[in-house]
């Protein structure tokens, strides 16, 4: 079984409404097909890399390759968890979490989207709260950082609802109107989380690939 040999693919998050699972094959075609169908209204872009601009048939192979390298390139001092997100049996977005050197730093990032279909239903908080309680419970992480353009307003949300301050401005390259880019950066410390945690999230297969995660 492929779990034998990448013992990451038996992991599961389970919150009262979502399934959170290392994305499958199959996952990854209906991600990028959700994602074709549109993640955000066309005169907005909330990613710091511009990549829902891209046309077809780029938009979908340059997806699935990135989806791809997160499993090519994990190493246990530098991952990247890609999560597919399900409701009711079908993919709805994707939540993902990542760190470089956690033994040591204990630090996780994450980064999220949903379908436009599918927001506006709280799933959002829900997945990320998923994700939180693996970073802090099931690897003892520390802190769990985020970051979002000020205009990002629902990305915003999900993050104070969950307990992250501030944590400083970081300015990107100009974009293609020729204006630099401040992004907001959210840090949650552990004490926050604990006061915050309200969604309930059971886990599932962490113990046969705590290795993957650098840790023991």
């Amino acid at each position: 079984m492929l779990t034998d040999h990448w013992p990451v693919f038996g992991l599961r998050l389970t919150t009262p409404r979502l399934e959170l699972r290392p994305a499958s094959q199959d996952d990854l075609v209906a991600l990028v097909e959700l994602a074709a169908r549109g993640i955000h209204a066309p005169d907005r872009m909330p990613f710091s890399e511009p990549w829902t601009r891209q046309p077809q048939p780029a938009f979908a192979r340059n997806g699935l390759k990135h989806f791809w390298a997160s499993w090519a390139n994990w190493e246990p001092d530098d991952w990247r968890l890609v999560l597919a997100v399900v409701h009711e049996g079908v993919i709805v977005g994707t939540q993902d979490c990542g760190a470089k050197d956690f033994a040591r730093r204990r630090e996780v990032g994450s980064g999220s989207w949903l379908g436009l279909a599918h927001q506006g239903h709280g799933f959002g908080t829900e997945m990320r709260a998923a994700m939180l309680e693996l970073a802090f419970t099931g690897l003892d992480a520390r802190w769990a950082i985020s970051s979002a353009f000020p205009d990002n307003a629902p990305s915003l949300a999900v993050s104070r609802r969950l307990g992250y301050a501030d944590d400083g401005i970081e300015i990107l390259p100009a974009d293609e109107s020729g204006r630099p880019r401040p992004l907001r950066r959210l840090r949650l410390t552990r004490e926050a989380w604990h006061e915050h945690r309200t969604i309930p999230t059971a886990i599932e297969g962490l113990d046969g690939c705590r290795e993957m995660f650098g840790v023991d």
